[in-house]
């Protein structure tokens, strides 16, 4: 018990140094979650404590680096949960297209997975000519990697059908070719994207957007931490505009509830109330 008490102060003198160093603020994430992830890193940095750890962070950017990636890794899959793809296609859709001009944005976009998912389905929609997508994320790497929209071939398969499930009207393979090691995603599909560097926990909002989609990021938020969140994307929300956070978050726990209309429930669709 006493070792476990021990440890919860290293963590939170940790997360506070993080922050006042580098700005990065995990102080209201799930804690079991950031123990797991920090237990990663510490390991990976080859030391006993996270004491040790800490000070190591503070004098060294690069092991700030490393440790930042541990707290910000995420999987995440093209056409991820194909319902909800197939609702924001089938349900989604139709309204978005009574909009001259479109503003979609991804918050933690990971590697751009679902970036390239909904860019996809918005070209087979005819809506990719008018949309401007903002795909954001405190993970350098991650961003990097989105620009790139180079992913494994040996995915590709699990990919495919995720695609077909979701309502894919042509052939995944249709996006991509094969280059540098894996399937090289077309670049067209990031020609109306703006990568960002933005932090749901510190930054501000978004104007204006249509439609917002943040999937499996919150789950690693507490309470407070997702009130923020759901604020930010309230206040970034055209009226009538989407939230959609996929089938493991809710908003029936927020104080921003009320701002909000349940749309596709079972896909935790939301809409911003027009009124």
């Amino acid at each position: 018990m006493e070792d476990e008490k021990i440890e919860d102060i290293e963590i939170r003198l940790l997360l506070e140094a993080l922050y006042r160093r580098y700005h990065y603020d995990f102080r209201n994430y799930a804690q079991a979650s950031i123990k797991r992830r920090l237990r990663q890193a510490r390991d990976r940095q080859g030391v006993a404590t996270y004491s040790a750890l800490q000070d190591k962070l503070l004098h060294d950017p690069a092991a700030a680096a490393g440790v930042l990636r541990f707290l910000t890794v995420q999987v995440s899959d093209f056409f991820r949960d194909p319902t909800y793809f197939k609702a924001i296609r089938e349900k989604v859709v139709p309204h978005l297209k009574t909009y001259p001009s479109l503003k979609v944005w991804i918050a933690g976009c990971s590697a751009g997975e679902e970036l390239h998912s909904l860019a996809i389905l918005f070209r087979e929609e005819g809506l990719e000519d008018r949309t401007l997508f903002y795909a954001t994320d405190i993970n350098q790497d991650a961003l990097e990697a989105a620009s790139r929209g180079i992913y494994p071939l040996d995915r590709m398969k699990a990919f495919t059908e995720n695609y077909r499930l979701s309502g894919g009207k042509a052939s995944l393979s249709d996006y991509y070719s094969t280059g540098y090691g894996g399937a090289v995603f077309d670049k067209s599909l990031r020609e109306r994207v703006v990568l960002s560097d933005h932090s749901l926990v510190t930054d501000a909002v978004f104007s204006e957007m249509q439609l917002i989609s943040c999937r499996n990021v919150m789950i690693y938020f507490d309470r407070d931490l997702q009130d923020r969140a759901v604020g930010l994307f309230r206040d970034s929300l055209g009226r009538g505009g989407f939230l959609g956070l996929g089938s493991k978050e809710t908003l029936r726990f927020s104080e921003h509830v009320d701002a909000f209309s349940e749309f596709v429930r079972e896909e935790k669709i939301y809409q911003r109330r027009k009124a």
